[in-house]
Order: structure tokens, then sequence, then C-alpha cells
């Protein structure tokens, strides 16, 4: 009788079809798509070489950027299934995909598996530099889920190793030279970023009832992690400020209009720092850069002074 009713028949296709939603929605959460915003680091060689308006060199970073994207869905994947009892006491990693079960392990490595592919088509279009820097970065990933990231200070080197990666992955993608202050400079906000990130995961693992949740943890402080952060954010502006007022750069652009740009930088770190200390933010960097409408408008005003500056 049921079978042949068929309005029963419509009342269980609704739930398969929000099923499919769902699950695609699951994935997509796997791939930590809103993550993707940190491989627009790539785009800096880009934008700082003057080839942002060619179409050739266009073309190649947003391959490249493809590339970093793809690949840090598949590090994440990886390392979500290396991690899965410890996210699974965490108050938020815990409602992840594999952590929840929502996708299964077997699932989830056959997806890691398919993403490996596509990226390895798109290494065949880029020149082999960049493929050893994506490889590399790769390998430091690997090496971060398994090993580096339980050691005290090792693991937020790990991670600004990878922000390093991309910006050298950028430049080697259209063959341009890059500063060593801009990868100086990099290298300064990539600690900035992983030791925040640190302090942020401490100050919310001191407050849940559950304690420490990342191992790792247990060997810092919140005095050691806010130290390492002023070290990092003097870092910063330091190298970025002598960039932008240093000989080789001052000669390509035929200006040395670019030092004000410091200004949005001192802003930006200050700012997150504020985010950091006093909202208990943080821990999710790129969820703090397109949430905070401060952080939003000063990243925009960045690019199109920089932008102007550098072309116009």
């Amino acid at each position: 009788m049921v079978n042949g009713n068929p309005e029963m028949k419509k009342t269980i296709e609704v739930p398969t079809q929000l099923s499919l939603g769902n699950v695609i929605g699951n994935y997509l959460k796997m791939m930590r798509m809103e993550q993707w915003i940190k491989n627009f680091f790539v785009f800096v060689p880009l934008i700082f070489s003057k080839n942002l308006f060619s179409t050739q060199y266009f073309v190649q970073v947003i391959i490249a950027f493809i590339a970093f994207c793809l690949t840090s869905s598949l590090v994440y994947i990886m390392n979500d299934l290396v991690d899965i009892e410890q996210d699974r006491l965490h108050p938020k990693k815990k409602y992840r995909p594999i952590a929840s079960g929502a996708i299964s392990k077997r699932n989830a490595i056959i997806w890691l598996v398919l993403l490996g592919l596509i990226v390895i088509f798109l290494m065949t279009n880029l020149n082999l530099k960049f493929d050893l820097v994506l490889a590399g970065y790769i390998l430091i990933n690997i090496l971060y889920s398994l090993v580096l990231k339980q050691l005290v200070i090792i693991d937020i080197i790990s991670i600004a190793g990878g922000f390093m990666l991309r910006v050298l992955g950028g430049a080697f993608a259209i063959s341009v030279y890059i500063s060593s202050w801009l990868i100086l400079t990099t290298l300064f906000i990539s600690l900035f970023l992983a030791i925040m990130k640190r302090r942020s995961e401490l100050g919310l693992s001191l407050s849940e009832s559950n304690g420490v949740t990342r191992k790792v943890l247990s060997e810092y402080s919140i005095s050691f992690t806010e130290q390492i952060a002023s070290i990092s954010a003097a870092g910063v502006i330091i190298c970025y400020a002598l960039y932008s007022v240093s000989e080789r750069t001052v000669n390509y652009l035929h200006s040395e209009n670019l030092v004000y740009t410091t200004i949005f930088v001192v802003f930006g770190i200050f700012r997150f720092m504020y985010l950091v200390y006093k909202r208990s933010k943080g821990e999710n960097a790129t969820e703090v850069m397109v949430t905070d409408l401060p952080m939003i408008v000063n990243v925009i005003l960045y690019v199109l002074v920089t932008v102007y500056i550098v072309y116009f």
C-alpha cells in the first residue's frame, strides 16, 4: 500500500535531494575553500613586478593559484585524517566532516587521490621551478601533519614556510625576480599569523573545561606567544618599510611613494592583534580577514593604493 501511494513516493524523494546537497556541502567544507584566500600570496610577485596587466603572466599565476588551492585542500584532508581523534575532542573541530563522520575515511582518501591527479595535471602546465616549490609545499605539510606540528617553535616555522613557498611559487610561475626584503616580509607575517593562531588556540583551550586539545600547546604559554607575536609584528613592519624605500624598489618603480602604504601594514598588524587579544579571535586568520569590516576596508585600500603607485 505504501509503495503504491504516489504522495508517499514524493515524500521519500525530498530527503534524498536534501541529502545530496548536504553531501556536496560536506565535501566543500572538507576542502576548506574559505582557506584559499591564503593562496593570494601567489599574486604578490605578479603585482610588484609590474606584470599585473600582462595576460600571459596573469594566466600563468591563475593556474599557479588554482594549483596551490587544490594542493592546500589536499593537505587539509590529509591533516584531518591524521588528526581525526584529536579533532573529535576539540570544541569546534569536532564538527568537521571527517571528525564528525559525515564523510568516511575511505571516501576522504578517494577524494584525496582525485585532487592529487588534478594537481599533477596542473603542474604539467607550469615550469619545473614552480613544480619543485609545490612539491616542497606538499612535503613540508606532510611532515607537519606527521611530526613537525608536535615540535614547539618548529611548528610555527613550518607554517611560515608554507606562506614563503606561495610567494616563491608565484615568482617562479612567471620567472621574475623577487626582492629579499619582500621575502623577509613574507617570513615575518607568516610567523606572526602562525603564532597568533597558537595564541588563540591556547586561549580557547584554557577557557574550555576539556583542557588543551593540541599536544604542542602545552609547550606554549600566553606570555611566550605574545612575545613572539610582538617580535614578528615588528619584523613585518620594519622589513616592509625597508623594502618600500630600498634603492632597487625606488629605481624599479620610479617612485618613492610606496613607503606610504606602510600605514596599511601597520594598521593591519595592530588590528589583528586587537582582535586576538581583546576579542578572542585569530584561530582562523581567514575568517578574521573576511568578516572584520575594518580589516576588509584596510586590505582593499592597501591593494588599490599599491596598484596605483606601482602602475600609475
